[in-house]
């Protein structure tokens, strides 16, 4: 009996990303259909566990500009839509989600916040960090204030002040343990 690797999914207007999660993967084959059919299988672990997986996708894709990763540890996928539309969930018909397809919330983007732009441009062969530039220079943090002004820390001086005042009220514990020790040391 074969097993069920995890899945991850994102998508833009022009794209799916399909993560297929399982390290180690030996023979790994991936299939894709015009017709949004999405077929994997691979072997896995240590006794070689058989995972295999045929999803019915919502809507055609196109197999030629679609691109494939092969890692260590997962199978990541760029399927190209077909048309550029978004879709209302990753696979067609009426049934419940399996329960190994989940969101991938690292690339998920909401519909009307895709513009097109940044990861849509993804390479296979790395990550473009010139992206990170967008992200604002010395105000970066926005309106997050890191000031120390709220906090009352004690001046050097007055923690001093503090104990001389404990001393002068005869409260200081120092004190006491000062006479103790002589005392305990004055009778052996």
């Amino acid at each position: 009996m074969s097993r069920h690797p995890e899945v991850k999914w994102a998508q833009r207007v022009d794209k799916v990303f399909i993560t297929v999660l399982l390290p180690d993967a030996k023979d790994a084959k991936v299939k894709l259909e015009p017709d949004g059919v999405f077929s994997f299988s691979a072997s896995a672990g240590a006794e070689n566990h058989h995972y295999e997986l045929k999803l019915d996708l919502f809507d055609k894709v196109n197999v030629e500009e679609s691109k494939i990763n092969v890692g260590v540890r997962s199978i990541f996928c760029i399927l190209e839509k077909a048309e550029k539309v978004w879709w209302k969930k990753l696979l067609r018909g009426d049934g419940k989600t399996p329960h190994y397809v989940k969101v991938d919330w690292d690339k998920w983007v909401d519909e009307d916040e895709d513009t097109g732009s940044g990861p849509s441009d993804l390479d296979l062969g790395g990550m473009d960090f010139s992206k990170f530039g967008g992200m604002g220079g010395d105000d970066a943090m926005g309106d997050f204030d890191d000031s120390d002004e709220d906090l009352e820390l004690p001046k050097p001086g007055e923690q001093d002040s503090d104990k001389n005042e404990a001393e002068e009220i005869g409260d200081d514990p120092s004190e006491e343990k000062k006479e103790e020790k002589k005392e305990a040391a004055g009778s052996t």
